[in-house]
């Protein structure tokens, strides 16, 4: 059996104060939701990403579903999504019987082609059958082609809801990712770049909306003494013992970030000269929240699974990159607008692509026995 010790994809990194936030939470006994701890969260990330306010949830689908609730999104609806991403991006238009319609990829942020979204949205202004929402995904880090999108959508009086679950701290044109769209998403899973175990934050500069959003996001109780409902809510706002954790985890986000980037300048470092080697690239400032890349099969026979294989061997988590939504059996019937027509830009990624361990935690040891396994096994392929 290995006895190697385990390295993770994007495992957990505590800064060392988040005891101090738990503990302020019990010493003032607010361990229920809310609390003074939620709103301090809610003001420090507003603050950060630059937008007028925020709303802590329970998670980014949380968000992503209140976003879309917000925008009116009812059944029968559709809502234009990016198709490579995680189905979290997605499954809240299900929630509202919305019907997704999936978006390519381009190749310079492996975000959501413009192209492939102009296309779709004329198609849909012709069959007089707009989209309620546009839903932008930033993936591993790197921001969509946000100002193209935007002048697109604004074109047909779309909103755009933008996911940044992955791209927290990542700076597109002098502003931070998640601070374009009329809603911004994030996640604080326990993979993402900080995280409070599991939550999510909604941002706008639609202060009402958010008010809203907190509103329905506490089973939308009215204001009353007895418990008065007059609409369905939701259970999705962010414990004070959670929020805590947030606040001490985004005190070190910049750290975090550019930890993030040395382990990518690494692998760059010990990879970049194999030949048919690629990795993501990269337009503005991206936070690595993953080090991703491509294979070449005409230059490298080795195959991404068997990469996964050869390092999971070694006890090393890696993984593919994300399996278009797409392909899901989930969304079999769903509409798909590739990059051109005969050019499904996410499929060819996904053929190609792996994800590496880049945890902020990772070691240069560690990442130097991760480039061996790589190496080697590229060698002797």
């Amino acid at each position: 059996m290995n006895q190697k010790k385990r390295i993770f994809l994007s495992p957990p990194h505590m800064s060392g104060e988040e005891e101090r936030y738990i503990a302020e939470a019990f010493r003032s006994n607010w361990i229920a939701p809310l609390g003074p701890l939620v709103n301090t969260f809610e003001e420090k990330m507003a603050d950060y990403v630059g937008t007028a306010g925020a709303a802590a949830v329970s998670s980014g689908t949380a968000a992503i579903h209140l976003a879309l609730k917000l925008l009116g999104v009812t059944k029968g609806d559709t809502v234009f999504c990016s198709a490579f991403t995680f189905v979290a991006s997605a499954n809240p238009v299900l929630y509202e019987q919305a019907r997704p319609v999936f978006i390519d990829s381009e190749r310079c942020t492996w975000n959501m082609s413009p192209q492939a979204l102009e296309r779709a949205l004329d198609e849909a202004e012709r069959n007089r059958n707009l989209p309620k929402a546009v839903i932008v995904v930033n993936l591993y880090g790197q921001s969509a082609k946000m100002d193209e999108i935007l002048a697109i959508c604004d074109k047909y009086a779309v909103p755009v809801i933008e996911d940044a679950a992955e791209s927290l701290g990542s700076v597109y044109k002098g502003k931070k990712s998640g601070a374009f769209g009329r809603f911004g998403i994030y996640s604080f899973n326990g993979n993402k770049i900080i995280t409070t175990s599991g939550g999510g934050m909604l941002v706008s500069d639609d202060e009402d909306a958010l008010k809203k959003a907190r509103f329905l996001a506490t089973q939308a109780r009215e204001p009353a003494v007895h418990y008065q409902h007059e609409k369905a809510g939701y259970n999705y706002r962010m414990s004070n013992v959670l929020a805590g954790i947030g606040v001490a985890q985004l005190a070190v986000l910049d750290d975090r970030v550019n930890a993030r980037r040395s382990v990518f300048q690494r692998y760059q470092e010990a990879l970049s000269e194999i030949d048919g080697i690629e990795f993501m690239p990269e337009r503005g400032m991206s936070n690595r929240w993953l080090t991703t890349l491509t294979f070449d099969p005409k230059k490298i026979k080795t195959t991404p699974g068997e990469i996964i294989e050869a390092l999971a061997n070694e006890n090393i988590e890696a993984r593919p990159l994300w399996k278009p939504l797409h392909r899901q059996p989930l969304f079999q019937d769903a509409v798909f607008y590739p990059h051109h027509e005969d050019d499904s830009v996410c499929d060819d990624l996904f053929a190609k692509g792996l994800c590496l361990p880049s945890g902020s935690s990772l070691t240069e040891e560690e990442q130097d026995r991760i480039n061996e396994v790589l190496v080697r096994r590229i060698q002797y392929q």
